[in-house]
């Protein structure tokens, strides 16, 4: 029985920090940034550069 509980918590350990890599891996929503705080600038040149490659 004891044997049983240390190969559980092991398995357990394991799982808590696959879930904690893959949560950290995969950007949050509060790492991205939204298009109403980027600069005028570099909107109008992402226009212009859309502009470009549409001609």
């Amino acid at each position: 029985m004891e044997k049983w509980l240390v190969v559980l918590g092991i398995w357990m350990m394991c799982a808590t920090c696959a879930v904690l890599f893959i949560r950290g891996a995969t950007g949050g929503s509060g790492k991205r940034v939204s298009n109403a705080r980027t600069r005028p600038a570099s909107r109008a040149s992402a226009g212009d550069a859309r502009a470009a490659l549409n001609d």
